[in-house]
């Protein structure tokens, strides 16, 4: 919040006084606002529907009217001012009150004076997209939050150990300043303290605080890298970027690690890496459904603020935007996706974005340009190795040991094969042994394969095609099998 009122105040030094601030904190605001006019030495004036202008409470207008508030604000008020404006954004569609506000736009930069619109949602007229201007409100972060908690405890006479108080902290991340509030609250009045229960409900008002986006999920459980096979390159850089979160690697002079952008061919392990990086690094998942930001219709660039701001308010964290594709093919989004691309270039909270595709043709070429992921990754077929690991998962999580079976013969034959493909030949061999009453066997894993086609012997084409874009572009997920074993044979022969 320190950095948003600092902003605020240059603003107005710098005779930009028209802002609107997007959020539905108002209390929370006008209380932090009001902290800053005291320091300041400004007036604060505050204008509702259901009391009109008002200047500490008491009306100075007498009129409700939000035309006629402008007007006094205009002839009557010289001195050093914010004006805080609720209710105000439905009315900015009124020509009348846009003409006031451009009228009234240069009379405020040489009074230094402010005026703020707080509003949950937004939608700027074009007359005064050059004047006003738009910024998010924080969610509390750590800091105001360890403020309440400690405040709490110490209204109730309460201690927490040190690496209790930082889980509660941490929980809390991604709520609203009422809704810590009123968490806090339930945990004294249910009477069981701050112990584990207490924590998983604080995570359930938090993932119900996260369902209110309708483009972001909250996942709870991860998966970690050794439920993925093959991948080897991509796991080795993805642990060296796990170990730069922290205060550690900033004091290093190490930013946040930005990213990556997984290409590759459909059931190759993409998603369940994502998956696997949150698992890893060991913070939240989110996922994000862009196609339902870009291509559902509404505010688009108001949703995908509201998503980021959620993202960023839970930090550490990792974003999942699956079939990046989907959304952003041919540009669509227009300023929201110029938007999305500057965040993705100068972000600067740990908020780790994991994207993936299948097609990469339609993709905006500025959407790939280096800066804005840390590395792309092409994910292509597993070889023959890589089949034989991801064939032992699956049967490992079905409580099958692998050594039970001669997985060499199965990896040879699946050639072409994608890592979805191979655990539904794990699964189909399952359902025929279970239906004929007996054990599974090798005889089964055979009799799947030889009865199943590819997707890629069909799609034969399109993946020659990808791997030619990939080929130069991309750095390749899983090591160059064919000249490690050349180099094996040749060790063999020697």
């Amino acid at each position: 919040m320190k950095s948003l009122l600092d902003r605020i105040r240059l603003l107005i030094r710098t005779r930009s006084p028209l802002i609107a601030l997007i959020t539905w904190e108002e209390e929370r605001l006008e209380r932090h606002v009001g902290r800053m006019v005291r320091d300041e030495e400004m007036a604060v004036y505050c204008w509702r529907q259901t009391t009109g202008l008002t200047q500490n409470g008491v009306a100075v207008s007498d009129s409700q009217g939000l035309f006629e508030a402008l007007q006094y604000l205009s002839g009557a008020v010289s001195e050093p001012s914010i004006f805080l404006f609720f209710d105000a954004h439905e009315s900015l569609a009124d020509s009348k009150i846009v003409r006031a506000l451009r009228d009234l736009e240069p009379l405020l930069g040489t009074r230094s004076q402010g005026l703020i619109f707080i509003c949950p949602t937004l939608q700027v007229p074009r007359e005064l997209e050059k004047d006003l201007l738009v910024m998010d409100v924080p969610l509390p972060d750590r800091s105001e939050v360890s403020r309440l908690l400690r405040v709490m405890l110490r209204q109730q006479s309460l201690e927490l150990s040190p690496e209790r108080f930082e889980r509660f902290v941490q929980s809390s991340l991604g709520l609203t300043e009422k809704d810590v509030k009123r968490s806090y609250a339930r945990i004294l009045v249910a009477g069981q303290g701050f112990d584990d229960t207490a924590l998983l409900e604080l995570g359930r008002a938090k993932r119900q605080a996260i369902r209110r986006s309708r483009y972001l999920e909250f996942y709870e459980q991860v998966e970690d890298m050794s439920g993925v096979g093959g991948l080897t390159q991509l796991k080795e850089w993805l642990d060296r970027r796990g170990k730069a979160f922290g205060q550690e690697a900033r004091d290093f002079g190490l930013p946040s690690p930005k990213g990556v952008f997984l290409l590759g061919v459909q059931g190759c392990g993409k998603s369940l890496t994502a998956k696997a990086v949150a698992g890893s690094f060991q913070i939240p998942l989110l996922r994000l459904d862009v196609g339902a930001v870009f291509q559902g219709g509404g505010r688009v660039e108001e949703s995908l603020r509201d998503t980021i701001r959620i993202a960023e308010s839970i930090a550490p964290a990792v974003l999942w935007i699956d079939e990046l594709e989907k959304g952003f093919s041919g540009g669509t989004g227009g300023a929201a996706f110029g938007a999305f691309l500057t965040w993705l270039q100068e972000k600067t909270a740990p908020v780790f974005v994991v994207a993936t595709a299948n097609e990469v043709r339609g993709l905006p070429p500025e959407l790939l340009r280096k800066g804005r992921f840390d590395e792309i990754f092409f994910v292509d077929l597993p070889s023959v190795h890589e089949r034989l690991s991801i064939l032992e998962i699956h049967l490992r999580r079905r409580k099958r040991n692998p050594e039970d079976f001669d997985l060499f013969q199965a990896a040879e034959e699946t050639e072409k094969y994608s890592g979805a493909e191979l655990e539904q030949v794990i699964i189909e061999a399952l359902f025929n042994a279970f239906a004929e009453g007996r054990e599974l066997s090798t005889r089964d894993l055979t009799r799947v394969i030889r009865d199943t086609v590819p997707l890629a012997v069909t799609m034969d084409d399109r993946l020659k095609e990808l791997r030619e874009w990939a080929g130069p572009r991309t750095r390749p997920a899983s090591q160059d099998r064919r000249r490690m074993d050349y180099f094996a044979d040749f060790r063999e022969v020697e």
